[in-house]
C-alpha cells in the first residue's frame, strides 16, 4: 500500500513537471497576476491529485488540466474583483531578428503593445487568442477545453481579431505621430 502511494506521488510529480509551466501561463493570461496564477495552479494540482481516480479519459490529461484551470480562473473572477494590473513583458518574448536597432525598438514596442491589447481583451476573446495563436490549438481542441461549440470559438476568434486590428491600427498611428 505504501509503495503504491509513493509511486502515485512520483507519477503526479511528473505531471506537475510536465504541465506546471503551461498551466501557469494559462492562469496568468486570465488573472494577470503571478501570485494569483500560482495559487490557481496549485489549487488545480491539488484537486487533480485528489480526484485522480475520477479521470475518465474522455480527453487527454492535458486537456483535462487546462479545463480545470480555466474553470478555476472563472471561479476566481466570480470571487475577486481586481483591476489596473499591468502587462508583463514576459508574455510576448522578444526575438532575434536582423533588424536595425531602431527596427528592433519599434518591433519590441509593437509586440508589447499587442501583448497589452490581448491582455485587455474580454476574457472570452483573450482565451481563444491565447489558445489558438500562442498554444497553437485547433478550434476543436479549444472548444473542448472551454466547453463551447467550434462555431463559438471561431466567432470569438474573429471578433477578437477585429478588436485587436482596430486597437493596433490606432497604436501604430500613435507610434508614428509622436
Amino acid at each position: 500500500m505504501l509503495q503504491s502511494e509513493n509511486e502515485s506521488l512520483r507519477d503526479f510529480e511528473k505531471i506537475i513537471d510536465t504541465y506546471g509551466e503551461a498551466l501557469m501561463q494559462l492562469a496568468y493570461t486570465y488573472v494577470k497576476n503571478k501570485q494569483q496564477a500560482e495559487d490557481i495552479v496549485q489549487d488545480v494540482f491539488v484537486k487533480a491529485f485528489e480526484k485522480r481516480q475520477d479521470f475518465r479519459g474522455d480527453a487527454s490529461y492535458q486537456t483535462y488540466l487546462y479545463r480545470m484551470t480555466v474553470n478555476r480562473c472563472h471561479d476566481h473572477f466570480r470571487s475577486w474583483s481586481f483591476r489596473n494590473l499591468f502587462f508583463s513583458d514576459k508574455f510576448v518574448e522578444g526575438r532575434q531578428t536582423g533588424l536595425s536597432v531602431e527596427g528592433e525598438v519599434i518591433y519590441n514596442s509593437l509586440s508589447n503593445a499587442l501583448g497589452q491589447e490581448i491582455m485587455d481583451l474580454p476574457i472570452k476573446y483573450r482565451e481563444v487568442i491565447v489558445f489558438f495563436y500562442f498554444k497553437e490549438y485547433s478550434a476543436q481542441q479549444i472548444a473542448e477545453i472551454l466547453g463551447v461549440s467550434i462555431n463559438t470559438v471561431k466567432t470569438r476568434l474573429r471578433r477578437a481579431k477585429e478588436q485587436l486590428k482596430v486597437k493596433m491600427v490606432h497604436e501604430v498611428g500613435e507610434q508614428y505621430e509622436g
